[in-house]
């Protein structure tokens, strides 16, 4: 069940090219809830009168297709605003990947808060479109190897260089991401450590061992 507190931690927060005051207006506008892990956000063709973005934790968009099968459309992590439709529903259901903090705002605040607020809803929209993107050149050019390289490349990226790079979602999730089976995931991240190019030191976490063969394998299709 979703809980609505207060939270303050505002300051640890990445911001949208360093808008630091439309974000923290943000909070005077909105409420902090929190899910449980796997718990959803909101549902597939729900209305999509609210904004999200994600204080703790991670959350993974997803669409079940006529036949059953699952498709992840993307996953967003700490600072990422998410659930922006060009549509009055959303496409894409969204769920907590893990036990998450989230900041819940009415969609008008951004077009009916001024200036500053209307640039960071912008922005939001451009960065989304960018993700969809890299997502179907993703899935459309390249190799098996080459996406799942670009995956941790793109979790090291955002880590903003952390020695320790979380991985706060399970072979399955990154396979309905990635258009592959989970074995392939499983045969792929064997063989990136296999080849020092990244170390697991735990199940949900890694090290870029060899930064420059991670960079050429995920750039390789672009």
């Amino acid at each position: 069940m979703a809980l609505a507190y207060d939270y303050k931690d505002v300051h640890v927060l990445p911001t949208l090219q360093g808008r630091g005051e439309p974000v923290t207006a943000l909070f005077r506008m909105g409420v902090t809830m929190a899910f449980a892990k796997d718990e959803e956000i909101y549902g597939q063709d729900e209305d999509a009168d609210l904004i999200y973005r994600v204080l703790e934790g991670a959350v993974r968009t997803t669409r079940v297709t006529a036949d059953g099968r699952r498709q992840i459309g993307d996953f967003y992590l700490a600072g990422d605003i998410f659930g922006l439709e060009t549509g009055p529903a959303h496409r894409f259901a969204a769920e907590a990947v893990r036990d998450s903090v989230i900041l819940v705002i009415r969609a008008t605040v951004l077009r009916t808060s001024g200036e500053d607020m209307q640039r960071l809803g912008w922005e939001a929209t451009r960065r989304e479109l960018e993700r969809a993107q890299e997502h179907v050149l993703l899935l459309g050019r390249k190799t098996a190897c080459e996406r799942v390289a670009s995956f941790l490349k793109g979790l090291s990226d955002k880590s903003g260089g952390a020695r320790v790079v979380d991985l706060p979602m399970g072979r399955q999730d990154m396979a309905d991401y990635l258009g592959l089976t989970i074995e392939t995931v499983s045969r792929m991240l064997s063989q990136l450590q296999s080849e020092r190019i990244v170390s697991f030191c735990a199940t949900r976490q890694f090290q870029v061992v060899n930064s420059e063969s991670l960079a050429r394998l995920a750039d390789q299709a672009q």
